[in-house]
This record gives C-alpha cells, structure tokens and sequence, in this order.
C-alpha cells in the first residue's frame, strides 16, 4: 500500500514562472477567480463575517462620534464599505468602512462646511480616487518616503487620542489639536467620575481581553475585545450611572443628504484631496499589509500540513514508503495566495466613497483593524467582507434600541485606543535605524499644528532637504600607513565634491601606492571621471591603486564591462548571453521578474572579486530548469558546441581577469584552506555558495556525498586518499560535508531495493555506503535531524541532513583526521544546501564534532558572517560605492532585506493593528 506524502515544489524555479505574453499578471495582480468568478459563500467566510461585524458596529459608531457626524452615517459607510468595496475590490480580504485616518479632516470639514457639504466633498474625493485608479496610479501613491506615511498616521492618531479623551472626560473636543491639548487642564477641573470610569473600564478590557492566560482565554479570545468592551461597559453603565450620556440614533427620516458645496473654490479642491490622499493611503497601506497577513497564514498552513504528514520516527518503516506517492491519492496543490490588485482596489474604494457621500455616509477606506481580524477568523474569500456589511445593515434596521444603549464614553475610549495604536513603535525604530526620524517627527508636528495636507507638504520639504543635504556631504581624508597612503571617501561622490577630491588625490606621490575606501551610496559621472584620470595616471607612473569598500573588500570592474551585456565575474548566470541568435530563458524570466530589461552595461557593480566568481563549477551552469517540453524551455545546443561556446567566452571574459591570480598559484603551488565534499549534482557549484576562488577549496564530489569508512568492505580509495592527501599534505584547516535538497541517492537509498537476484550495479555497489545513514535514520537510538525553526519537509529530506551527519561519524574513523582532531589543528562542518531556496544551513557546532546530541542545522543568513574579497587588480570604479557600500552601511543584523514574520507572530497581525489603519 503506497504512502501518499507531500512533494516539495519549488515554485521559485524560472522554468515555472511564465513569459509576458501569457497574460498572467504580475505581482499585486491576482489571476482569474476560478469557478468563473461565481460568488461563493464558504463555512470559513460566514464566522469571519460575523466576527468582524462584533468588531465593527462599536468602531463605526465611535468614530461617528469622534467626527461629531450623524451617528448613522458611521453605520451607512460601514455598509457600503463592506459591500461595494468588498464586491469590487482589489484585496478580496480587506474590510472597508470608516476611514480612522479622516477622523480629523472629517470633523474640521464638518465645523466649518456642515455635514451636507462635507457630504459632497466625500463624493469628490471618490470620483478622484476612481480617476486616479483608472490611470493606474495605485502603486505610485506608495512611493512616498514610509517616514511621512506613518508620520501622518502617527499625528493623525495623536490629534484623535487628545480629542476623544475630553469625550471619556465627560466633556466635548475642540477644533484641533493644539486646542485640545490646550483644554486639557480646565477639562481635568470639571469632570464628572462617571464618564471616565466607564472609559477606564473601556480601555482596560481592551488591553486585558487579548492576554487572558489559559484554556478559557482561548475561548474567550473568539470574541473581538472591542465588542467586549463596549458591552461590558454598557451593562455596567446601565447598572451604576443610568443618567450618562449615551448614543443617540436619530430617525432615518431626518437623515441629511448631500447639498452642493458651498464655500472658496481653492479651499474645497483641497479639502477634496486632503480626503482623497489620506483615504487612498490608508486602504493602499492597508491592503499591502493584507497580503502580507495572508502569506504568513498561508505559510503556516503549509508548514503544519507538512509537519503532520511527515513520517513519526516510531515507525521508520513508513519514511521509505513515504518518498513515493500515488498519483491517484494526491490531493491538488493548495490555490496561490492572491495578491491584491492595488489600481482596482482604488477604483473600488472610489465607487464606494461617492455612493457614501451620495446617501450620507462618512468617507470609506480600507481599515487594518477590522481588516486583520477577518484574516485571523479564517475569511477565505471576499465573501465574509460582503456579509459583515449586510449584517450591519440588518443591524441598523433592527437593533437601533440596543445600539442607543452605549455610553459615549465607551465608544470614545476605544476610538481613543485606536488613535494611540496609529502611534506604532516598531515604525518610530525603523524610521530611527534608517535616519529618518527627523523626516518622522516634521511631519507629526506638522499634521498637528497645520493640518494632515500641510503636515504631508512639511513632510516632504524636510526628506528633500535631508535628502540634499546627505548627497552633498562628503567627508575625504587622507592617512599614511607602512608607506601606503589610505584615501576615505565618505557620502556621496557628486559634483559638488569633486573639486576637494581632485585636491587630496593630487597631494598623493605619483609612484606611491593608494588604497581607496569609498564609503557612500552614489557616484556621478563627473566623480567617476576625475577617479578613473587619477587612478590611470597613478598607474602610469608606476603606483599602485587599490580600490575598497567600507568593509575592506577590494572592488573592480573591467572598463568594458559596462558596455557588456555578459558580465564576465558571474559566466554561470550568462551562460547563454553569448547566443545572439535568440532570446535565452534566463533573459525571458529576467524580465518577468524584475519588471526591468536584463543587467546589461548598468554599470553597477557588485561586491564580488572576479577570482571569486570566474571560477565557478560549471557543471551545474547550463542546466536549464523545467521540462523540455515546456513552453518556457528554450532549444539545447549540442555537447560539442556548448563546451566550444563556455571555453570561448571564458578565453574572451574571464581569462585575463583571473590570469595573475592563476599564474601566482602556479608558482606557488596551492593552499587551500578547506576540504569540500559534497554530491556530484550539477546544480551544486561549490564555489559560488562558498563564495570562493581558485585556490580556496580542495573539493571531493560523488554520488550521495559519501565518505566510505576506512575499514569498510569495498572501501573506496580515491575519497580516501583524497581526505589523506588534504589533511596530511594540503594541511587544510578544515573539513565541510555538504549534503543538498532533492537529492537523488537519497531518493534511491528510500526507494525500491534492487533484486538480490540481479548482480549489483555500479552506483548501488557505491550507494551501500549510505545504508549506515538509513539506518541511523531508522534507528530509535538516534534522534532526527531538524532544521532550524521547521522539522524537514519529507523523508527525503530528513535523509539528506542524517546523512551529512553520518557522513561526519565516517571522517572522524579515519587515522589522519583523527590524528589533527586530537591536536587541536582540524575542525568537521555539517552543512546542508536547499537549491530551490538557494539558503545554506550549517550544523551546530557541537554536533559537527560529535560532542552533542542535539543535530540541529542552523540557517546562514546575509548578516552572519563578515565576508571580504581577496585583492583584485585596481579598474573602473564607476557606480560601484553604491552597490558595493550600501551593503556594508547597515548593520550585520539588517541583512538588507527584513525577515518576514512567521506565522502566527505578532509582528505579522500585530504589526498590522498598530498601524492603526
């Protein structure tokens, strides 16, 4: 009976991925809707939807009265946010409905237009947003600098926290922040205890309601705390203070509609796009985060289907049946999680607005409150946003005598709340750590002094000025060292700098040799060729120039390379460049994946020596992945013609960069400093995961990475003597066996056994070196393997890393390696390659020496380890201090890219509530 057992897609591989012209979209544009687009009610969306509409009856109708409007107007836009948005929208799981961001703008348009002009502006800002949507302009609306997009937020939740605190005092806000602010203490000498017990009590549960401990806290969690807390404010209001001041919902009768605005042309136009900028920001930014929301539930999915189907290492037996599933059993891949379509996101949210202000609504947007709860209730599609809003207008209808029953200072203290989440720390850390928090902090102060339009303008006016001021600031020093003279250039190299440059380069000797660090981000041409005259005149003259980055790492790159489509330090990637006769596949996904035409004559450098990246193993360079049958398959030239085609471009690119470096090693003889065994699988090269050159790496590769033990019968002698010769002769510091992902002797040690009958092949005479890890595997004396943060994906893969492990225990029986671990002057590495994740693993250091029990593969992240090139001959410098800086700019622990949030942590959901959006 066959096992049916997940497979490991890997859905990174370009061959996968498809051309242009298929008419898929790209990135933030979701495919087709299957069924035909049919509306679908699910279990899932029906308990979501009612959860989020527990959570956004109490939201709507206290930000109604934060903005001092119709108290059903809050309900109205919930309405219609949730169907109309959630109908036509972009983000099938973002809810919609009173915008917390125009809470301000909305009750500073109300004093002073009225609610039926306020009305129109609204249906204004939504024919702009449905104009702007149109035009495809989503995406330009998240250019702006993050700094001035939580800055607004950020002064925009202040000014509701001061406003709604005078309501949870019992009193009444004023018309702006400062006069709030300023209110404060004669509001302190009039209260009232009633009202702020009833806030307090508010907002105690609110913080409370999420924490409580234990089985009943799981239980009670289901119910959003916002409902709770208005709830058991109600009821305790209703009890101790019958008198307080509660909602009042007037007849539907008297509801006011939209009037032609009345007022200065100029001041209305920006007061329509004051609502359309703040509103479209925040269902923008919004949305975003919903994508990122439904990733990680989606990844954690997956990782738990995958840990429960995984093999118990009770039962061993399983794991070699488990590696072959059944077609008829396998259950279809789980859908992709939809990206949203951010353009028809904002048409929809236009459509929405007017039809608000056209039946006296407040103004719509895309909410993250409401929003990250109906991912986290399970929403699977945009039917429990559709639902919630029916469910709200059924609750206008029917539940009014309920509905006036809460205190406004219920309602006030949890608007309140989330004001002061719009203030989010994790936003004011990451603006600090990029220096940015001056851009930050402008505009808070400007959105509460001048207003949220002007408050953006300020924003914008000091990042350009702070922007101006770090390309001009360029700081060049001059030391000597041993007779070597060190240049530091840091900021940027423009213009501006070029006549100090010129004037401290010109103090060097002529003859003398010169290191130049170029600590900055940006060099402009005039830099570039007051830096390329010097270093070629220094070079006439018989000096030496040598130039750096921040990090020490010598950078270079040929003059020709800019005007080169092939870039000769990474051949591997290029390997079809050469082949002018038709697009290559590499080329194709280039584009796909970038957006971009591929990296010709950019003139970018990166921080990569060309002797330690001309040197790569080719055998896994011209794979092309995917079947040959696919589309996205391109024409297989013929043996003798690539390896005429690899040979020729490596004379033309590649040789004359690593000539010296050759020639030095065969004067010299070679010291590498690291014995490498690892499989024979061509999509391995050894030397760019290592990141190594000529000279670096003495490398044994076989079937399976195996390491015959020395007393075994029909030991091999060639790994054997290879591992003698490097530790005896070589004297190579250390050992690394590098298992990898997919790995087909793996796969064949867990399938089916050849017949006894049948005399043994070659590989399975080879392969029987690899029963011990089998076994180790199989064996209860032993504990699994594990990667770091997640348990192996199958068995295959639990076999890969057993058997580097085992392979380790065979290093160690050897007489020489055993002799240098005693002394102190040898040291064993585990390590374990995933390809299709292109991510190294490394086993912790007390079980690569076999003194802990615990085998535990740690991952190898971009800010571990502080690599630097060895020399490289001084040549062009152009655009290489940003590329090759930028990186080492920021701290070891950036890794230039932020980690995302695993599933279920709170800076995944969580990071989206503090928003506040």
């Amino acid at each position: 009976m066959s096992a049916c057992v997940p497979t490991r897609h890997d859905h990174t591989s370009r061959s996968s991925r498809p051309p242009r012209a298929s008419g898929i979209k790209r990135p933030h544009s979701p495919p087709p809707p299957p069924h035909g687009g049919r509306f679908r009610i699910a279990g899932a969306d029906l308990s979501a939807s009612v959860t989020v509409f527990l959570l956004a009856v109490p939201m709507s109708l206290g930000l109604a009265v934060a903005m001092d409007a119709p108290l059903e107007a809050g309900l109205i836009s919930a309405a219609i946010g949730g169907i109309v948005a959630g109908l036509l929208g972009g983000t099938p799981l973002q809810v919609s409905g009173p915008s917390a961001g125009l809470t301000v703008v909305t009750a500073e348009l109300i004093q002073i237009y009225g609610w039926r002009t306020t009305c129109a502006i609204t249906i204004g800002a939504g024919l702009l947003q449905i104009l702007l949507g149109s035009l495809r302009a989503a995406r330009s609306a998240l250019a702006v600098s993050p700094a001035i997009v939580h800055g607004t937020l950020a002064g925009i939740g202040v000014a509701i926290a001061l406003a709604q605190l005078h309501i949870v005092l019992g009193g009444s806000p004023q018309s702006s922040a400062v006069a709030n602010a300023l209110a404060l203490p004669d509001q302190w000498g009039r209260v009232s205890p009633a009202a702020p017990l009833i806030g307090v009590l508010t907002i105690a549960i609110l913080i409370l309601w999420p924490r409580i401990p234990g089985r009943i806290g799981r239980v009670v969690r289901r119910i959003p705390a916002a409902l709770a807390a208005v709830v058991t404010a109600t009821v305790v209001a209703a009890i101790t203070a019958p008198g307080i001041a509660r909602v009042d919902l007037p007849s539907w009768r008297s509801h006011a509609l939209p009037e032609m605005p009345h007022g200065p042309v100029l001041a209305l136009a920006t007061a329509v796009l004051t609502v359309m900028l703040v509103a479209s920001l925040e269902s923008l930014l919004a949305a975003v985060a919903v994508d990122k929301l439904s990733a990680d539930r989606a990844g954690g999915q997956a990782t738990a289907r995958s840990n429960a189907d995984l093999p118990s290492a009770s039962s061993p037996a399983s794991a070699s049946a488990s590696v072959r599933p059944d077609p008829a059993c396998s259950s279809p891949p789980d859908p992709p999680v939809r990206r949203s379509d951010l353009d028809r996101e904002l048409r929809a949210q236009g459509i929405a607005n007017t039809l608000s202000g056209l039946v006296g609504g407040l103004a719509v947007s895309g909410g993250a409150v409401r929003s990250s709860a109906n991912v986290r209730a399970g929403a699977t599609g945009r039917a429990s946003t559709v639902l919630h809003g029916v469910w709200v207008v059924l609750a206008a209808g029917l539940l009014v005598t309920t509905l006036e029953q809460i205190p406004l200072a219920a309602l006030g203290a949890l608007v309140m709340m989330v004001g002061i989440q719009m203030v989010s720390f994790a936003h004011i850390r990451n603006v600090h750590k990029h220096r940015e928090f001056l851009v930050y902090g402008a505009t808070i102060s400007g959105v509460l002094l001048f207003g949220v339009l002007k408050g953006v303008v300020i924003g914008i006016a000091v990042a350009v000025a702070v922007a101006l001021h770090r390309l001009a600031r360029t700081r060049i020093t001059v030391t000597e060292q041993g007779g070597q003279h060190l240049v530091v250039v840091q900021g940027q190299l423009t213009f501006l700098a070029v006549p100090r440059l010129s004037r401290a380069l010109a103090r060097l000797p002529q003859d003398g040799d010169a290191v130049v660090e170029l600590d900055g981000f940006f060099m402009d041409h005039a830099a570039y060729e007051t830096i390329q005259d010097w270093s070629t005149a220094q070079t006439a003259h018989g000096g030496r120039v040598v130039f750096t980055g921040r990090s020490g790492g010598r950078i270079a790159e040929p003059a020709s390379a800019a005007h080169s489509c092939c870039r000769p330090w990474t051949p591997w990637r290029n390997h079809h460049c050469h082949d002018r006769s038709g697009q290559t596949p590499e080329t194709q996904h280039a584009r796909l994946d970038t957006g971009r035409a591929p990296d010709c004559g950019s003139g970018a450098v990166e921080d990569h020596s060309p002797e330690r990246h001309t040197s790569h193993d080719s055998s896994g360079a011209h794979s092309t992945p995917g079947p040959a049958g696919s589309p996205t398959a391109a024409p297989r030239r013929t043996g003798s013609n690539r390896l005429f085609s690899g040979l020729s471009s490596f004379q033309r690119n590649t040789a004359p960069l690593v000539r010296e470096e050759l020639a030095r090693l065969a004067r010299e003889g070679q010291r590498p400093s690291q014995l490498f065994i690892t499989c024979a699988d061509s999509r391995l090269v050894t030397s760019m995961i290592t990141a190594s050159g000529p000279g670096d790496l003495f490398t044994v590769r076989n079937i399976g990475n195996l390491v015959p033990p020395p007393d075994a019968e029909s030991s091999d002698d060639s790994v054997g003597a290879a591992i003698e010769y490097a530790v005896d002769v070589l004297k190579v510091e250390s050992i690394t066996v590098c298992g990898h992902s997919g790995c087909g002797a793996m796969q064949a040690l867990l399938g089916a056994r050849p017949d006894p009958d049948t005399p043994l092949s070659s590989l399975w005479r080879w392969l029987r070196h690899g029963l011990p890890s089998l076994e180790r595997m199989r064996s209860r004396h032993h504990a699994w393997a594990r990667i770091s943060g997640r348990l192996p994906a199958d068995a295959v893969e639990q076999l890969c890393l057993t058997n580097v492990v085992q392979q380790l225990d065979h290093l160690r029986a050897h007489g020489s390696v055993a002799r240098r671990l005693a002394e102190g002057t040898l040291q064993l590495h585990g390590m374990y390659f995933h390809v299709g994740e292109a991510q190294a693993y490394l086993l912790a250091e007390g079980a690569s020496a076999g003194l802990a029990l615990d085998e535990v593969f740690n991952r190898v992240d971009p800010g571990d380890a502080h690599a630097s090139s060895d020399s490289h001959s001084p040549a062009d410098a152009h655009a290489l201090a940003g590329a090759h800086t930028s990186a080492g700019s920021r701290s070891p622990g950036d890794a230039g890219t932020p980690r995302p949030a695993a599933p279920g942590d709170p800076a995944g959901s969580g990071e989206l509530e503090r928003t506040g959006v």
